[in-house]
């Protein structure tokens, strides 16, 4: 009987990573966050810029996202989708996202997420995320209300 622990399948492996990550995110913790990216990492965000080029591009929008939360933080991934291969790996999901506004409040919004990883020396890390929301054509406005 062999005692080597079995390798995660990909999948299995990604599924981790996007619960570790929740996790940071949820704790706020910027270094943990950027872990998850790529140095090359291009994202398109649904807030404060078209896109994000490189990590530490990516890491100040974090640092300013968690600024914005007082509060505990609301993170979570919902109806998650991975498709994966040996070396490349694709995911999107609906995520529910908020914290606490100036008056105590508790705000969340529902917004839209793709993410590609690829296996980079033996880890996987996301080279490509975008985050959307649907908006109100006439009204030019973000619909963060909407839920699954």
């Amino acid at each position: 009987m062999s005692t080597a622990a079995t390798p995660l399948s990909a999948e299995a492996a990604i599924l981790e990573s996007l619960e570790s990550w929740q996790a940071a995110v949820r704790d706020k913790d910027i270094d943990a966050i950027s872990a998850h990216y790529a140095p090359g990492i291009v994202a398109f965000d649904a807030i404060t810029a078209l896109q994000f080029k490189g990590i530490e591009a990516y890491r100040q929008h974090w640092e300013t996202c968690m600024a914005m939360c007082q509060g505990p933080m609301t993170f979570e991934l919902h109806e998650v989708a991975i498709t994966a291969e040996e070396h490349v790996a694709f995911i999107h999901a609906l995520v529910n996202c908020g914290g606490t506004n100036d008056k105590g409040e508790h705000e969340s919004g529902w917004t839209r997420m793709t993410a590609g990883y690829r296996r980079i020396d033996g880890r996987w890390l996301v080279v490509h995320e975008h985050f959307s929301a649907p908006f109100d054509m006439s009204s030019g406005k973000a619909m963060f209300n909407l839920e699954p």
